[in-house]
């Protein structure tokens, strides 16, 4: 189905009847020069005066297939690449827009992005191990278009030949591309090094990962701060924009302002709520641990198709929030300068009556209390990591743990855990 078409279906009945964030390689024209390439991430090619100007490159694994897509539908020069950020599922399959570029005996590309995308890469090359880790823990039993071998391109977590930006800004820019006038607004939300874009003429806004067809990503328990409160002001500010059609980076075009403004505003609201009610807590005295299991966000919010906690979910960025106001402690003393896990777990086996004890009880509680009894299994593991029968049921114990949950994020870390147990049976076996 055409994914404006889709979009709008979606969104007025609130039935979801296909996947919405879809990732097929294959080209949409939206409008007069305007198409989207729905991939990991999206790419949107605009025809201007002056050539092609896309947004964003998609990942490494996918940027070839993007370029291939593109050139059925034109073989103008590619003039400008507008990274609407710098992670590596939007600027790493760039180096494939260069070759195109080069094989076609095209000028070189300009690429446009916030000034904070450069630190950004350096970070990833200075964390290139790390990165690759979380990344496979992410997407852990999910195919993921960062996993793909692309020969020595795949060899770093952000391939050695993805294009610096030749260009930067700081707060706000209007670009002229022959006839066509962008504005450009930099916001954090999801990264520091964010930028939206409309066009005045079109009312056509490119919104990057400010949506992205699930709850706000703004919480990543794995990686860098997040900026709930930001990313809503932004929302706010792209609704007065009044755009007519938003063309967000991951999930699908929505069109019709009006649709456009309630989405904008259902998602400023949720964040705005989630960090007045934490913040609130946290003036009263509140411990993080109070304030997880107390705040909460109404389940018909999360159930609207755009809201739905099926990569990201509010209790991650619940403790992005406490991050960002609060810091790092969470108000448990014991917490402040703990002991070693091995340690910890040692101990409360020996009191309990042996690590096998922790393990048969962890199983038993996996039936009415999945929270508790993965406590009780890492304590195990933890007090006797090579003990077959403790690992047997920690995999047992986070299999079903990842079964329950929605967000990918959750269900990629247990299923990581699960994983490391069944690899330590695998090699005691």
């Amino acid at each position: 189905m055409d994914p404006i078409e889709l979009s709008t279906l979606v969104i007025d009945s609130g039935n979801i009847t296909e996947p919405l964030n879809r990732i097929t390689n294959e080209l949409t024209e939206l409008g007069d020069g305007l198409a989207i390439i729905e991939s990991f991430s999206h790419t949107y090619a605009l025809r201007t005066d002056e050539g092609l100007v896309c947004f964003d490159a998609s990942g490494a694994g996918s940027g070839g297939a993007v370029v291939t897509s593109l050139r059925n539908w034109s073989q103008e020069p590619i003039s400008t690449l507008v990274y609407t950020h710098g992670h590596a599922d939007h600027i790493g399959g760039s180096f494939a827009f260069a070759k195109d570029a080069e094989n076609r005996g095209n000028p070189d590309i300009s690429v446009f992005a916030h000034e904070n995308v450069e630190a950004r890469m350096d970070r990833y090359a200075a964390t290139n191990g790390w990165n690759i880790a979380i990344n496979q823990r992410q997407f852990g039993g999910v195919r993921s278009e960062m996993s793909l071998e692309v020969g020595d391109e795949l060899s770093r977590f952000l391939p050695r030949a993805t294009l610096r930006p030749s260009e930067t800004f700081s707060t706000e820019q209007v670009k002229h591309f022959g006839d066509t006038m962008i504005e450009f607004h930099h916001a954090r939300g999801e990264t520091d090094d964010h930028l939206w874009a409309f066009i005045p003429e079109t009312r056509w806004l490119f919104s990057g990962d400010f949506i992205i067809w699930n709850y706000p990503n703004a919480g990543n328990p794995q990686k860098v701060q997040r900026y709930a409160l930001e990313w809503a002001r932004a929302l706010r500010k792209m609704a007065e924009a009044r755009p007519e059609l938003l063309l967000p980076a991951h999930g699908l075009p929505i069109e019709g302002e009006q649709r456009i403004a309630m989405v904008l505003d259902d998602m400023a609201t949720t964040l705005e709520t989630l960090v007045h009610d934490v913040v609130a807590l946290m003036n009263g005295g509140a411990t993080l641990d109070e304030i997880l299991h107390s705040v909460k966000v109404a389940p018909e919010i999360l159930a609207k198709p755009y809201l739905r906690p099926l990569y990201d979910e509010p209790e991650f960025v619940i403790r992005n929030i406490w991050r960002l106001y609060g810091g790092w402690y969470d108000g448990a003393p014991s917490r402040l300068k703990p002991a070693p896990d091995a340690l910890l777990g040692a101990e409360i086996a020996s009191l309990a009556g042996g690590a096998m004890v922790l393990a048969e009880r962890a199983i038993a509680l996996s039936e009415s209390d999945l929270r508790l009894a993965c406590h009780l299994v890492d304590l195990a593991a933890w007090a006797e990591p090579t003990n077959k029968g403790v690992h047997e049921a920690r995999a047992v114990v986070y299999r079903k743990r990842r079964g329950a949950e929605l967000s990918l994020m959750a269900k990629g870390i247990f299923t990581s855990a699960a994983r490391e147990s069944e690899a330590v049976l695998k090699a005691t076996s």
